[in-house]
């Protein structure tokens, strides 16, 4: 409910970091997984590693993880969410290409807030992720942060075992 935030990023590491004879020479996000997540602020967060990076795989996933009695999908300019406000969806989106991050009540600070959790934990902790478990760490990190105020969140992951 309320307004929710949906956001894409990519995992993987730097091509500067990497042995030279490991290095593909590409930049960017080449090479590198793509994350799609949805946060309710001040909510739950759900992420999910994608492997197809279209308009179908985007829509599939706002259909399955926002209902459609939200408020508000707020979005960056990206061109994989145009279809939001015909999928019935009242959606906005801020221009980062235009240095604009926030206008009113429609920024994606709280999906990014989660992303630098996850990037951070991932070089902090594990330092090295692969594709083929990214799914796993993406659950860690969303089960803690959807259990961040839980006062023996130990004991709740040990209940679901």
């Amino acid at each position: 409910m309320g307004i929710v935030e949906v956001d894409e990023t990519y995992i993987g590491g730097k091509e500067s970091n990497k042995h030279v004879g490991k290095r593909s020479g590409r930049r960017g996000t080449q090479g590198k997984t793509e994350v799609i997540g949805a946060i309710s602020r001040k909510g739950n967060v759900v992420c999910k590693m994608i492997e197809q990076a279209d308009w179908d795989t985007y829509d599939k996933f706002v259909r399955e993880a926002v209902s459609n009695k939200v408020s508000l999908i707020a979005t960056d300019d990206s061109y994989h969410y145009r279809d939001l406000g015909r999928m019935g969806y009242r959606h906005r989106s801020v221009n980062h290409s235009a240095q604009e991050y926030v206008r009113g009540e429609v920024h994606t600070q709280s999906i990014d807030s989660f992303w630098a959790l996850l990037k951070r934990g991932i070089i902090g902790t594990y330092h090295n992720v692969s594709k083929k478990y990214l799914p796993l760490y993406l659950a860690e990190f969303q089960f803690r942060f959807n259990n961040r105020h839980e006062a023996d969140i130990f004991g709740k992951a040990i209940a679901g075992c």
